[in-house]
């Protein structure tokens, strides 16, 4: 079953020079349980057709339909509650709130849905990724891999149908980015969630079994094969805590 359906999408923008077309007629389906990357040069539109798929950009024309949701019908209200209840998403700058711990970051969608066992929830996440010892720590006494890793478990605590992530490692050394992502695939797996995948990084991309190439506001290639080989252990997510 298709969980995004986009069809015939544009979106536009104005400037001082005139109309921008950043997106220009994208028909595109993406199934339920997909792993799927997204590549192309800047300014080919991928992170805008990501903030569409989101409901965090409204397309000028076309349909958006993630989860059964027709968001072009939404109101801000209504998306808000569908970002919420429907996706998760990972930011390559992290967008951790700097005054709250890590369990109470991971903690916040499950509070807006108004969960009552939401710290629970929120420990038992940050336990997955590695970082059931750092539940009391604030986002400025962790390293960057740890950021990190409590923005996956706070994307991934409300078991989200999809999953966003826009340049998850860019800001991260090659060794701990590769922790990173065989962490995100480890958790798609698990818990079954359909994983879009934002980057630059044409070796990072061959991990996903779908590959879509963009340029120009266009989807240009869409290939699916079978995903290359981890990029590390997934295991050494805990031996991080001894050097972190």
């Amino acid at each position: 079953m298709s969980l995004i359906r986009l069809s015939d999408l544009h979106l536009n923008l104005r400037s001082g020079a005139g109309e921008v077309n950043i997106l220009r007629g994208i028909d595109l389906d993406v199934s339920e349980g997909e792993t799927v990357s997204i590549v192309g040069p800047s300014g080919a539109g991928k992170s805008t057709l990501m903030m569409v798929m989101g409901g965090l950009e409204q397309a000028s024309s076309g349909t958006v339909s993630v989860a059964g949701h027709d968001l072009s019908r939404m109101n801000e209200d209504a998306l808000a509650e569908f970002r919420r209840d429907t996706v998760g998403i990972v930011f390559q700058a992290f967008r951790l709130v700097p005054t709250m711990t890590a369990l109470e970051n991971v903690a916040i969608p499950l509070e807006l849905a108004g969960r009552t066992d939401a710290f629970a929830l929120a420990a038992e996440s940050l336990e997955r990724v590695g970082l059931g010892h750092r539940v009391t720590h604030y986002p400025d006494q962790l390293s960057g891999g740890e950021q990190q890793r409590v923005a996956i478990a706070r994307a991934f605590v409300t078991r989200p149908k999809l999953l966003l992530a826009d340049e998850p490692t860019g800001n991260l050394d090659g060794a701990t980015g590769d922790r990173i992502m065989e962490l995100l695939f480890e958790l798609s797996e698990r818990h079954g969630t359909t994983l879009v995948l934002i980057t630059h990084d044409t070796a990072l991309a061959e991990h996903c079994a779908r590959v879509i190439s963009m340029a120009d506001g266009k989807i240009v290639e869409d290939t699916r094969h079978r995903p290359a080989p981890k990029v590390s252990d997934a295991g050494e997510i805990a031996d991080e805590r001894q050097s972190a």
